[in-house]
């Protein structure tokens, strides 16, 4: 696979052909042209895309678009899959009438066209739908690796029923953090399709505006899809408390019964404690009071079973 070095150019049609950046200038054919910001400055000028920020990539923070007189701009901040958390892939994306402008210092744009030209056979017959091809690619692995996390989350559910997970508050915590990482991401996508949809300068074709929509549609569904699973993380850690919560409560039962049986054991001891010039039991009540406590501990453990207290 190539490397972007300074720039990369495919023309747009059925079939993605890459060709000299000169020849799609010059016969105006309708391209994608793929480079790094360091070069970047310099394609938009030859392209006639007037942009007057920041082109410094590192500085993206998050996936949006905005319109412009002379093209729409925007930005990809698509998190990794296998790290979540971790550093995204990061990427800008330039559209006038005629061209799309990518810049991106990763290479990861060039994997995603390598993988349109194998996968699919309309690879780019027009603008739109290249855009959606190109979103496409990196978001069709997303539910199955929803499916992941929905997988793992019953597993914790099935381990705190039965009573087999010691500590979840670990496990869980980093995983809410990532479905919450990844639904803000799909409501960005869902945003940018939408704004997409509107066509504000009039750079797409009316009948092609149906790409966008079901961009906008796929990331809604991912996006709910993503809410479901923080709802049911949120109901495994309820479990998990309530669990929590009740052994606590059986070991304050038990606790509190072996009080109850000694605190009548406790009266006892102390009156026959006492110093009593004249009381019988005194001389010989051993006996008695060994008695006495074991009737009151068969007592109080005839009424415990009766009151199902345990």
């Amino acid at each position: 696979m190539k490397e972007i070095k300074k720039e990369i150019v495919f023309s747009l049609g059925e079939r993605l052909e890459q060709i000299e950046k000169q020849t799609a200038l010059e016969q105006e054919i309708p391209s994608v042209f793929l480079t790094t910001s360091r070069y970047a400055r310099e394609l938009l000028e030859e392209t006639k895309m007037n942009y007057e920020g920041d082109l410094n990539i590192r500085d993206i923070g998050f996936s949006k678009v905005e319109t412009q007189q002379e093209c729409l701009w925007g930005s990809f901040y698509i998190p990794k899959l296998v790290d979540v958390e971790g550093p995204k892939y990061c990427i800008m994306f330039f559209i006038n009438e005629k061209h799309i402008v990518i810049v991106d210092d990763e290479n990861f744009s060039i994997r995603l066209v390598y993988r349109i030209q194998r996968r699919r056979i309309h690879q780019g017959d027009t603008k739109e739908k290249f855009i959606y091809n190109f979103i496409s690619e990196f978001t069709n692995r997303d539910l199955m690796v929803l499916a992941t996390y929905e997988k793992r989350l019953m597993e914790m559910e099935t381990e705190v029923l039965e009573d087999k997970i010691s500590e979840l508050q670990g496990k869980i915590v980093p995983m809410r953090n990532e479905l919450l990482t990844l639904q803000e991401y799909y409501d960005e996508i869902a945003d940018m399709g939408k704004e997409l949809e509107e066509n504000e300068n009039g750079f797409f074709a009316k009948d092609q505006l149906r790409y966008f929509g079901t961009i906008s549609d796929r990331a809604d569904r991912l996006m709910n899809k993503t809410g479901q699973l923080l709802e049911y993380a949120k109901q495994v850690k309820e479990d998990y408390q309530s669990n929590i919560n009740g052994k606590q409560n059986n070991n304050m039962q038990f606790l509190t019964i072996i009080s109850t049986i000694f605190l009548p054991l406790t009266l006892i001891t102390s009156w026959y404690g006492m110093n009593f010039q004249n009381m019988p039991e005194l001389a010989e009540g051993y006996p008695g009071v060994i008695g006495l406590s074991i009737l009151v501990i068969v007592t109080c453990i005839i009424i415990f079973k009766k009151k199902h207290i345990f």
